[in-house]
């Protein structure tokens, strides 16, 4: 049976928000192609009529990931807030629906250079959004950097460590040392 290209490009949309998620939740090498089409109601036979490697798709979910967290990070009214939001328990116990620097970050360097430029460019974008909403000084990119650095590394290991009061601290030590050095 023939689909129309709308529905074509909404059956490829599902698929690209259901690999960004389950990609975020798994890694990369934790999810099959089976689990991507099962996960956007398809059957595995349809796959390769959107994406000709599931890396393809990899780099895809990716982007629209790093795009759907640019989205947040505008809403936010400024940096604290974006902050108090990256820094959450929400965030940590929903790795499907927050950071994908934070979900994928170990699993990316054992990708593709195509899916680690996605990364890339994903990381950069993070870095400007904070950058543009520091004050303006000539350490700006610097001090960009640091909360990003922050941000993520905080965020990992918060869903890394099995105690909950250990990555309440990571969490929350980081979040108020974060905002303090931006006063």
């Amino acid at each position: 049976m023939k689909i129309t290209k709308t529905q074509a490009g909404e059956n490829r949309e599902r698929i690209v928000g259901a690999a960004s998620s389950l990609f975020r939740e798994r890694g990369f090498d934790g999810v099959s192609v089976g689990d991507l089409t099962k996960a956007a109601g398809f059957t595995h036979g349809g796959f390769y009529n959107h994406f000709k490697s599931k890396e393809a798709l990899a780099a895809e979910a990716l982007g629209s990931a790093f795009a759907t967290m640019a989205g947040h990070r505008e809403r936010a009214r400024d940096l604290p807030e974006m902050l108090t939001h990256y820094l959450s328990q929400a965030a940590r116990e929903a790795p499907g629906k927050s950071c994908p620097a934070a979900a994928l970050g170990g699993d990316v360097a054992r990708q593709s250079s195509d899916v680690k430029s996605v990364f890339a460019a994903g990381v950069e974008q993070m870095i400007v959004s904070v950058e543009a909403r520091l004050p303006p000084g000539p350490d700006r990119r610097e001090q960009a950097l640091s909360v990003v650095t922050r941000m993520v590394g905080a965020l990992m290991l918060a869903r890394a460590v099995p105690d909950g009061a250990l990555a309440d601290e990571l969490l929350d030590t980081n979040l108020r040392l974060a905002i303090s050095d931006l006063a």
